[in-house]
């Protein structure tokens, strides 16, 4: 019986189809300081590693030259500089003692990389209120538009200013009270950021 047995299995297993794992994909490119963080931030700069598992990828930044013990935040946006067209927030990277630091993220990192509004809706969620930077009080409905390119930013207006770096108030944190870009992805062209490259 059990000769038979092991005799079917091997049977159903020439049978059965083989399903191929999705070809795995990695890209390296680096990000350097935006023009607003050229002077004072001379020597920042990240390397990115964006690998593919198939149904979603693995972004691994690693920041260094930055301040130490700095929060910052990463986004994927639409052109690398002002005014940056639509922008996604992605997470937060905390430098250590030396400026160093490392994000892992994990979702969709490539060619696919959208954003999109099929129609208005409105009043949408209004969680935070004061200015400079409120929620929207109206929606908009916009076709689809890729968000290929990364950028940096203090978390805080104070932090950048203790880098000597401008304490302008931008909406790129989580609570629309953030400082000004650090790093971008401007090496690639404004419609082909590097996520464009994978594929």
């Amino acid at each position: 019986m059990k000769t038979l047995g092991f005799a079917a299995a091997a049977a159903l297993a020439l049978l059965t189809p083989a399903v191929a794992a999705p070809a795995s994909q990695t890209i390296t490119f680096t990000m350097a300081p935006s023009p607003g963080a050229a002077t004072c931030l001379k020597n920042a700069r990240a390397t990115v590693i964006d690998h593919s598992f198939g149904d979603f990828e693995n972004l691994e930044v690693l920041v260094r030259g930055l301040p130490p013990n700095t929060d910052f935040d990463l986004f994927t946006i639409q052109v690398p500089n002002a005014p940056f067209g639509l922008a996604w927030y992605v997470g937060d990277i905390v430098t250590d003692d030396k400026g160093i630091g490392v994000g892992n993220f994990v979702g969709r990192f490539n060619v696919e990389t959208f954003i999109v509004s099929p129609g208005a809706v409105t009043p949408p969620p209004q969680v935070h209120l004061t200015p400079p930077f409120p929620d929207a009080t109206v929606g908009v409905k916009t076709a689809p538009i890729h968000t290929y390119h990364l950028g940096l930013w203090f978390n805080s207006p104070e932090d950048a200013k203790k880098a000597n770096c401008s304490d302008a108030i931008t909406p790129f944190n989580g609570v629309h009270k953030a400082g000004i870009q650090v790093l971008n992805t401007d090496a690639f062209p404004a419609a082909k950021g590097p996520l464009f490259q994978l594929k």
